[in-house]
């Protein structure tokens, strides 16, 4: 097997894990988990296929890099307020929030 077949199937295995994770679990750090592996195997994608095509891929995974860093404070941010709120990390309780 060569390297760039190996690529490609670990990363549609650690899509599938997130996608799994983000489809299966009820727990809010497991979601957050699962859409960062989806987000980090689309960045093993493009940095294989900036290996082939040229260098303008890696400047697309430095900044899906700075979105997911973001998108994990976010989503951070929002599992401490709603376990500070409901005093459970499980996404079912994330339905009655509704705005006042």
């Amino acid at each position: 097997m060569r390297i760039e077949s190996t690529l490609l199937i670990f990363s549609s295995l650690l899509f599938c894990i997130g996608l799994a994770l983000l489809l299966n679990r009820k727990n809010l750090v497991h979601l957050l988990i699962g859409i960062e592996l989806m987000l980090n195997s689309a960045n093993v994608n493009l940095v294989y296929f900036s290996k082939i095509h040229g260098e303008d891929g890696v400047l697309l995974v430095v900044f899906l890099l700075l979105i997911a860093v973001c998108e994990a404070a976010v989503g951070l941010a929002i599992f401490l307020r709603a376990y500070r709120f409901f005093q459970s990390s499980s996404a079912t309780m994330m339905k009655n929030i509704r705005e006042s």
